[in-house]
């Protein structure tokens, strides 16, 4: 009872936060477009309506950080998602501007996740992010969607990426205020109980200002950025930050931006 409690408290907290935000008609815009996200990932089930708020919250954002990339682009773009896993990208772009023949690849690690993607009836590659530099894709845009915090490398894997041609990348990552490693299965002791790889293990978690230093370090200028808050700023449920801060992330930090120094 006390989870159902929380979970409740937790999905109100986002709604409000989705409404101050201006998030929610994207919200809704997605769901009609992909109304089944069960088998987003291939570490756990989207199997309870928490969960599905959440997740389809954190993609209203992105979306809008998409849409915001896509108006300074000509039509029938390229774009390729970095770490997607299972496509669900791709048709949220698709079904928002059909009139454009938009082109797509997905690439990931895992070849459950490619799988799931080409049964879609879309374009993806199984490799690692890192190799992308080496594969000579081209893209008008790059999503690069929670996948950053996983890499052992963003730095170099940034900077190579800054020589491949594209006009845009649109980066999210949880937001924290504080930079830290992350690697939470060694900080909780969870090593015996769940084998960390490079889907659900996040190596360095770092705060919008350092993300920032990162970025202007590996030839990126940042075009927009923006954080979205898993909380509203009014009372009572400002109270919230303190929990999603505790045990989640308070939201995500998004940016789009260009190849070049600043």
């Amino acid at each position: 009872m006390r989870a159902e409690i929380r979970e409740k408290l937790l999905s109100w907290s986002i709604v409000c936060a989705l409404r101050e935000q201006g998030l929610w008609n994207m919200y809704y815009k997605l769901k009609d477009i992909v109304p089944d996200i069960v088998h987003q990932y291939t570490s756990f089930a989207i199997n309870s309506k928490y969960l599905e708020l959440n997740v389809r919250a954190m993609h209203a954002f992105q979306m809008t950080l998409v849409n915001e990339a896509l108006q300074k682009l000509p039509n029938n773009p390229t774009v390729v998602d970095i770490g997607d896993s299972a496509g669900t990208h791709i048709q949220y772009i698709k079904g928002l501007h059909p009139e454009q023949n938009i082109k797509s690849l997905s690439i990931n690690i895992d070849q459950e996740a490619v799988n799931r993607i080409r049964t879609k009836g879309l374009e993806a590659l199984c490799a690692r992010a890192e190799e992308l530099s080496f594969l000579n894709i081209e893209a008008d845009i790059f999503l690069l969607f929670e996948t950053l915090e996983h890499l052992t490398d963003p730095i170099r894997f940034l900077e190579r990426l800054s020589h491949v041609p594209c006009k845009s990348l649109i980066v999210t990552v949880p937001y924290i205020a504080k930079s830290r490693v992350g690697l939470h299965h060694i900080r909780h002791g969870q090593q015996q109980q769940q084998v960390a790889n490079a889907e659900n293990t996040h190596i360095f978690e770092f705060s919008p200002k350092d993300w920032k230093l990162i970025f202007q370090h590996s030839r990126w200028a940042i075009i927009t950025e923006s954080i979205y808050r898993q909380y509203p700023k009014w009372p009572p449920l400002c109270l919230a930050q303190a929990y999603w801060r505790r045990y989640d992330f308070e939201g995500f930090y998004g940016v789009v931006l260009k190849p070049g120094k600043t």
